[in-house]
């Protein structure tokens, strides 16, 4: 059975929709950003506004470009240039397997060092590979290579400290016949790993398939997405790392990364309005894109809100969308990325 064919029979399973795309939120003064061809599946952006854009991904069954290397990107939101840079990796660090999915940083508050935890999706296994950013050389120095028998269909991590993080695991990656078998039985579980050196175990389940994770400004609350549930859970970090659910929010598009304001701790994310278009591609019906913000999570009534949405004349598949000091950025999966001034 071939990888796309378990790709529909998984999204049947999984409700995957070709929805059309909702009427079209632009915003003024959007540019594409230069050099990015191959996606930016993921960003993340310090308090500083450099910005780690991952790009090269390849991932069964979807749109990607073979001949375009996996890289990590660095952008100066300071800088207004719109030029990202690749980031050289230390002596060593096996690149010609390097396959990065999802990003995640954590700043040292002793000594201000930064960590970029990156997941690494390798055709049957999934490392999470741990670096040290050397700005002035823009380096990464590679610390360690994080493997474990729990580590399975590992989608998007959060760092929470230098060398622990919290990881979702869904059903969607590296589908093989196996897999579906044990979908269909219920011997797969997905859900949120917590790990540390010395403790790794499931913290939350209960998703359809779980996707972008992220943590809030005050580091209590975990947020993560439920990727065809339409979906976003909020977890209350407990001092033992475990997690209890505090409430569901219904998003009505397919979320896939997670970012927090740093000023406001709004919700953003990239959404698929259209999954199947992202399985099934055809550049006659391309995938659309829409960002999403939802404010006030916590309250009894949060807002959500559709920031941007397009039908995929100007960009494909968006899978994050994170803030700067209003600024805008959008990532996508196998496509551009879009920055938007937001005053």
């Amino acid at each position: 059975m071939g990888v796309l064919q378990v790709i529909s029979i998984v999204g049947t399973i999984l409700g995957f929709s070709d929805r059309p795309l909702m009427e079209p939120v632009d915003l003024p003064g959007c540019q594409l950003v230069k050099g990015i061809e191959a996606g930016s599946e993921d960003i993340d952006v310090l308090p500083n506004g450099l910005a780690f854009i991952i790009t090269g991904l390849k991932y069964p069954g979807i749109k990607s470009d073979a001949s375009e290397p996996a890289r990590i990107l660095l952008l100066d939101l300071e800088d207004g240039g719109l030029i990202p840079s690749p980031l050289s990796f230390s002596e060593g660090f096996n690149t010609s397997t390097f396959n990065p999915h999802g990003l995640s940083t954590y700043i040292d508050e002793k000594d201000g060092t930064v960590y970029l935890f990156v997941v690494n999706h390798l055709e049957e296994q999934y490392i999470v590979e741990i670096f040290r950013f050397v700005k002035g050389e823009k380096l990464l120095v590679h610390l360690k290579s994080v493997t474990h028998e729990l580590l399975t269909s590992v989608e998007d991590i959060v760092a929470v400290g230098p060398e622990s993080f919290y990881a979702t695991i869904e059903l969607l990656l590296s589908p093989t016949l196996k897999k579906m078998i044990q979908i269909i039985q219920g011997k797969m579980w997905t859900g949120i790993l917590y790990y540390s050196p010395g403790d790794v175990r499931q913290v939350a389940k209960g998703f359809q398939s779980a996707n972008g994770i992220t943590i809030s400004n005050d580091k209590q609350y975990i947020y993560a997405a439920d990727f065809p549930g339409d979906k976003i859970y909020v977890f209350k970090k407990n001092e033992d790392w475990s997690l209890t659910r505090v409430k569901t929010v219904d998003v009505n598009s397919s979320v896939d990364n997670l970012s927090v304001d740093p000023v406001t701790g709004d919700i953003w994310t990239g959404a698929h309005p259209n999954l199947q278009r992202i399985f099934e591609y055809n550049p006659e019906k391309p995938p659309g894109s829409e960002v999403i913000r939802i404010q006030n999570i916590h309250s009894d009534n949060p807002v959500i809100t559709r920031v941007y949405a397009n039908n995929g004349t100007v960009i494909q598949g968006s899978s994050c969308a994170s803030v700067y000091k209003g600024q805008l950025l959008v990532g996508t999966i196998f496509h551009r990325a879009l920055h938007c001034p937001l005053h």
